[in-house]
């Protein structure tokens, strides 16, 4: 076998294979006869059908499966000779005009580009940080006495409020039709949580029960439901009844009730602040890790292999269909979705997963087995029995895997935030989880 590279354009290189036919031809009969000694055909009897009968039925396909088999080692070989770092699957066609007794064939393929690193020492990186205050707590344990809130019901002469639940029927028509989705009876939803479209909510808030009224509401230009999007429906609403809610009081049996074991309120407070800590150091991590990722890959120099960004976009778009799936959009499998949407994020992706790679080949960065045992337990703390959560994650390679390179990235944005210009910036507590 003979080779030849050749550089097309930036990351393109086409490496022409030249094989000897006789080596093809031999092995095809050696599969021919592999196959002869175990088919079964009709006149024959088993192991005894002749070379050319099998021939003329199989001979096509093996001889396909030979010639990529062959080309494959072959390009394989190439390129391993030539010390090419190949990105993506190559594209082969054969050439025609070989020299007698040889088959000659066109490797076009992309190989991984060289990543040229600038001086960290110059990158300007936002280190944020953040305080657990009080009213965070307060704010947090309103939140938990919402989820385990009562209700009972409204005197007839009571309207619906903020924070009521409300019994409801309802039907929507569109220029005079019903439309799915559009209807329900003894429907309920508390007033004010937005679980309904604004309009919705305020045309029943100030109702009584039996109380009945038409509106209209106009959905959205995005509204999920693609029937109805940016169409105005008239709505028949009847409110059946109206419960007052009522929030269990910040004592010891809402705390006994929260798994505290001392069923003190001092105690739930310590421990909402512990979790809340344990929040926003895995937020305020994400974050500074995500400004750390960002000055790296500023810093670098590379150009990407079409091929790594075509099977990142790839990637995105499946991932995209599955998410319409599970949120039960019909034929999602068959939902147009332009990959452009997703080309920055999948050029993102190819061009830090690149740079990343480089940096903790070169400055040796990868997970220590202790940091990896170390990041599974953090983040199995906050579970009701943390080694059954352990486990988990240890016994399935996996699941390992993803912890690694969390903890390799991890292992980057402490490197880049040790060698940039970082400046500090206290955020609020409400600022950071809304970054979620």
């Amino acid at each position: 076998m003979t080779v030849t590279v050749e550089t097309l354009e930036k990351l393109e290189r086409k490496i022409t294979l030249t094989l000897p036919a006789e080596a093809i031809q031999q092995e095809v009969t050696r599969r021919l006869k592999d196959v002869a000694r175990k088919v079964k055909m009709d006149g024959f009897r088993p192991g005894k059908v002749p070379l050319n009968v099998v021939a003329q039925q199989y001979g096509y396909s093996v001889h396909y499966e030979v010639m990529n088999d062959k080309v494959g080692e072959a390009f394989a070989t190439a390129a391993n000779e030539a010390k090419l770092r190949v990105a993506g699957q190559p594209k082969i066609t054969e050439k025609e005009g070989a020299p007698e007794g040889q088959i000659s064939f066109d490797a076009v393929f992309e190989v991984y580009p060289e990543v040229q690193i600038g001086d960290l020492s110059t990158a300007e990186v936002e280190k944020v940080s953040t305080e657990i205050s009080e009213a965070a707590i307060d704010r947090t344990l309103d939140i938990l006495r919402k989820q385990r809130r009562t209700f009972a019901q409204r005197p007839q002469d009571q309207a619906a409020a903020d924070g009521d639940r409300v019994t409801i029927d309802f039907a929507g028509k569109i220029d005079g039709e019903p439309f799915e989705g559009g209807k329900a009876e003894a429907f309920q939803f508390i007033v004010g949580d937005g679980q309904m479209l604004k309009e919705f909510e305020d045309a029943v808030r100030g109702m009584k029960s039996g109380e009945s009224k038409t509106f209209p509401l106009a959905f959205p230009e995005d509204y999920h439901g693609k029937d109805v999007a940016g169409k105005t429906a008239d709505f028949l609403v009847t409110v059946n009844k109206i419960e007052a809610a009522h929030l269990p009081e910040v004592d010891e049996a809402l705390a006994k009730s929260l798994g505290i074991a001392e069923g003190t309120v001092d105690g739930l407070r310590a421990d909402i602040k512990k979790n809340l800590q344990r929040e926003v150091k895995f937020r305020v991590l994400a974050r500074n890790k995500q400004a750390a990722m960002d000055a790296l890959a500023a810093k670098a120099v590379l150009d990407l292999p079409k091929a790594a960004v075509q099977a990142e976009l790839e990637r995105l778009v499946e991932g995209a269909r599955a998410d319409l799936k599970q949120r039960g959009v019909k034929d999602a499998e068959k939902a147009p979705i332009p990959e452009d949407l997703f080309r920055p994020q999948a050029e993102r992706r190819v061009r830090l997963g690149l740079v990343v790679a480089e940096l903790v080949r070169a400055q040796q960065l990868q997970a220590k087995p202790e940091q990896i045992k170390a990041h599974i337990e953090e983040l199995s703390a906050s579970y009701e029995k943390p080694a059954d959560v352990v486990r988990w994650y240890t016994s399935d390679n996996r699941r390992m895997a993803e912890v690694e390179a969390i903890v390799i990235e991890n292992n980057v944005a402490e490197y880049v935030l040790s060698q940039a210009k970082v400046t500090e910036k206290p955020i609020e507590f409400d600022e950071l989880m809304g970054q979620a």
